[in-house]
Order: structure tokens, then sequence, then C-alpha cells
């Protein structure tokens, strides 16, 4: 390739508007994941023709269960709606691991509806720093208040959340939900008005990603007093540390100072801890954690 037609092309892309620069990006990209893939990774016969490296265009339309037309407008960086389930169906008949996906999603610029989803994967440190805070209640969430990992303080303290299904595990879906979680929140009215709150604000971030919509569609369904907190249309940002009155039924009331603390440089995955607030709540978290040992 000449000096001249380098140069032509670079002015040309700099030239470019930015969603023209990021269809082309978006399309290079997918051409790299596709080419690397083999046939036989992807369960697929080689045959005896074969000249493209890794799959062919209409193999990985076939394996994301897309129009073969529709891929390659894609690949060829056409002006094109891409949503997020086809996306998703993309990343993953091209093996994308969870930095490509995020890559993918981002040129594409859609909302990735497994993204905030999760954290990630919960690391055995993590696991261990949960542990070794007891017998004080620990846990890790994410932005949604899904209730990620927590230790055994903290799986006792309003109920058994072990016994709750994982797509349950949800503060506010128990505060509102749970007969334990509302018993045992002294402030129960402030309380959820304040995380139906701190929640919409969240989801100013989030509007497009169905795993929002969904839990938020869930508390509607089945909330009267969550519908009627949430058309206040009422915002707070959250709160890093206050303190909280829970009546564990078990040990008493409990006089709790709750700590949030990010684990990342950005606003996500957290944790959670509570520590008491008084000599009186320190004895009593010592003696839950005596017969959560035992209940273990």
């Amino acid at each position: 390739m000449t000096t001249m037609v380098i140069e032509s092309r670079a002015a040309a892309y700099a030239a470019a508007r930015p969603d023209e620069v990021r269809r082309h990006e978006l399309a290079a990209f997918l051409r790299s994941r596709r080419e690397r893939i083999s046939p036989e990774r992807a369960g697929l016969p080689r045959g005896p023709r074969r000249r493209t490296p890794g799959l062919r265009r209409e193999e990985v339309a076939q394996l994301a269960a897309v129009g073969v037309t529709w891929y390659t407008w894609l690949e060829q960086a056409r002006d094109i709606q891409v949503s997020a389930q086809v996306l998703d169906a993309v990343a993953r008949a091209l093996m994308l691991d969870r930095a490509e996906r995020a890559h993918l999603f981002a040129l594409a610029g859609s909302a990735d509806p497994r993204a905030g989803a999760e954290c990630g994967t919960i690391t055995t440190g993590m696991r261990l720093m949960l542990e070794r805070l007891e017998p004080f209640p620990a846990c890790l969430q994410n932005a949604r208040y899904d209730i990620l990992a927590y230790n055994r303080a903290y799986g006792r303290l309003l109920c058994d959340l072990d016994e709750v299904p994982p797509e349950d595990r949800n503060c506010l879906w128990l505060y509102f939900t749970h007969p334990a979680w509302r018993a045992g929140t002294a402030d129960w009215e402030e309380a959820t008005r304040a995380m139906a709150a701190k929640f919409r604000a969240a989801m100013a971030d989030h509007l497009a990603e169905p795993a929002w919509k969904c839990l938020l569609k869930r508390l509607q369904d089945a909330s009267p007093e969550f519908r009627r907190v949430w058309e206040r249309h009422e915002v707070v940002q959250p709160s890093a540390h206050r303190t909280r009155v829970l009546l564990q039924p078990q040990v008493g009331a409990l006089r709790l100072d709750y700590t949030s603390l990010w684990t990342g440089p950005t606003p996500g995955a957290r944790v959670l801890t509570f520590t008491p607030a008084d000599e009186e709540t320190h004895e009593r978290l010592l003696r839950l954690g005596e017969l959560t040992s035992v209940m273990a």
C-alpha cells in the first residue's frame, strides 16, 4: 500500500463522523473475533475447501440465530439498528469474554442487559473478606440491590437467606415482599422510601437494561406499597454511612452502623458492613454468631 493511499485513508477516517468511526471499529472488531475461532471449536465441520480463517459470516449468523444479510451488513459497517438481544447472541456465538463483550456493546452504543446484573467474578478474596468480618453482618451487592454474596451473620440477620430463592435475594424485593424483613426493620416506612428513591436515582443510568426493567415491574406487580412510593418520583443519592435499628428475632434489637464501600473505581458492586453502634449490640452480635455457628 503506497504512502499516498495510507494518507488518503487516514484523512477520510479523521473526517468521518463519530458514529461512522464507531461502526467501522465495530465491524473490524467482529471480523477479528470471528477469524480467531476455528470451526471445530464452535462445533462445526471444517469441510474440505475452507479458505476463510476462522468462521465464515454465515456460520456466525447461524450460531447466533440472526440473518446472514443482517450480520454481513454489521461487518460492513452499515448504518443499521442493533438490539441488545441480538448483540448478546452474537457475543455468545463469538465466545467473547467479559472485557470483549463490554467492548462490543460500547462500540454498538447499546446497554448490555447483563451488565450490572453481576459483579463479574466474586473472587475468593471477596468471600474470605466477608467471612473474616464475622460476627459483623456483611454482604456484597450490586447497584440494583441484588445480594451477590454474604456471610453467615448477614444470612441470619432478618431471615434465613439461604432459604430464599437466588432470584429473590434482592434487598428491595425482600423489604417490600418478605414478612420477616418487614417485621425486622424498625423504621420500615422511612427505610423503604429511601431505598426506592435511591433505586430511582441509580436506574437513570440503566433505563434500557432488561434486568432493571424486570425488577421494577416485579416490584410494581407485587407490592402496592412500592407502587405508592415509586409514584412520588423521589430521588436521593446513596449515603456511605448511617445508623439502622433492626429487630433480629433471636437476639433482639440491634443498633448498627451501616457502611458502604465500592469494590471498584466506579459505582457498581459494593461491600455493605453492619458494625455495632453500642456495646449491647456488640454482645448480641456475638450471640448471633454463636447461634449461626451451631446452625451451620
